[in-house]
C-alpha cells in the first residue's frame, strides 16, 4: 500500500510540474506576461554586441618644480628669506 501511495505522489508531482511549465504564465506557448499583466508575444533572439574598446593615451601631468632655498633660508612671500 505504501508503494502505491508513493507511486501516486510521484506521478502527480511529475504531471503538476510539466503542466505548469507549459502554461507559460497562463498566456500560452510563445507568449509571456508583460509589466502590467498583459500577454505579450515573444520576439526573436536578442543579439547583444559588445561595445568597442577605446584606449585613450595616458594624461600628461606637468608638476612645477619645488622652490629650493639654500640652508638657513625659507620660502616666504614669493622669495627666499632668512630665518
Amino acid at each position: 500500500m505504501k508503494y502505491l501511495f508513493a507511486a501516486v505522489m510521484l506521478a502527480s508531482a511529475v504531471v503538476g510540474f510539466s503542466e505548469a511549465a507549459s502554461a507559460a504564465g497562463g498566456c500560452g506557448p510563445g507568449w509571456y506576461r508583460g509589466a502590467y499583466g498583459n500577454c505579450r508575444p515573444m520576439r526573436g533572439a536578442v543579439v547583444v554586441r559588445p561595445r568597442p574598446i577605446v584606449v585613450a593615451p595616458a594624461p600628461v601631468v606637468v608638476v612645477p618644480r619645488a622652490r629650493v632655498c639654500p640652508y638657513g633660508f625659507r620660502w616666504y612671500a614669493g622669495r627666499c628669506r632668512p630665518f
